[in-house]
Order: C-alpha cells, then sequence, then structure tokens
C-alpha cells in the first residue's frame, strides 16, 4: 500500500510566522499554489496559510496585509499525516478533518504537502471522488 510519502509533492516552501501577507501572497503566486505552511521562530508547523484566508480574515474586514502576519491567522493545531502513513489513513484524515492540503511530517521536519491534486494524479478516480466530496461537505 501506497504511503503519504509516496503521493505527496516534496519540499514544500512555507511561511515564517513573523513574515507580512503581502510577503505570502506574493510567494503564493509565484509558486502558483493557494496554501502555505506557516513555519514558527521555534522551528515548529504552526498552521497552514490560504489565499482564502488572506482575503477573508484580513482584507474583507479591513485589516492591511502589509502589516498583518501570517503568525496571526495560524489557528490551533495543524492537522498534519506521518510521511510512512499509509495514503488511505491521510485520505481519511484530510475526509475527517475536511481539508484540502494535508503537511506531511517526518518526525519533526515538514517533508511534503499532500493537495487534491496529488491524490488525483496518484489514486483510483474513485478514491478520489469520494475525498473530494467528503472533504467538500
Amino acid at each position: 500500500m501506497p504511503t503519504a510519502r509516496d503521493i505527496m509533492s516534496a519540499d514544500p516552501t512555507h511561511i515564517g510566522e513573523d513574515e507580512t501577507l503581502a510577503e505570502a501572497a506574493r510567494l503564493m503566486a509565484e509558486l502558483d499554489v493557494g496554501a502555505l505552511p506557516i513555519w514558527g521562530a521555534d522551528d515548529q508547523l504552526k498552521g497552514m496559510l490560504t489565499d482564502r484566508d488572506i482575503v477573508v480574515k484580513c482584507i474583507a474586514r479591513g485589516g492591511d496585509p502589509t502589516q498583518v502576519t501570517a503568525g496571526e491567522l495560524a489557528d490551533g493545531m495543524p492537522v498534519t499525516v506521518r510521511a510512512d502513513e499509509d495514503i488511505r489513513d491521510a485520505l481519511t484524515t484530510m475526509q475527517d478533518h475536511q481539508v484540502r492540503r494535508l503537511p506531511v511530517m517526518d518526525g519533526r521536519e515538514l517533508v511534503g504537502m499532500i493537495s487534491q491534486a496529488d491524490i488525483a494524479l496518484s489514486l483510483s478516480a474513485t478514491e478520489t471522488a469520494e475525498t473530494v466530496e467528503a472533504i467538500s461537505e
């Protein structure tokens, strides 16, 4: 059975918790991604930042993305998966938490990301459809 490491996109770029949302948006545009892991000064994953977070939680509320930091939008404990975990367990995690992107950890190191696109490219159409449907509920 494949593991999370087998289907993940490796070497994900992250945004530091003290970097601004404007910098995060520039990085997302440069990388053509819709989300970035937020990495803390303590060398730990703090959460995920999406392009939607920037718009809804900052700009739409009158915030200044050149002043608000990524860390200010980090909510609670991020949902992750271990690199050696069976991919079906990773899919269940995505479904249970309704997350579209899942950071992959090897110990304390962020080694990859699993997205819906990774699932679609790696698994059957049925598994992909079931996962996307459950995430989108």
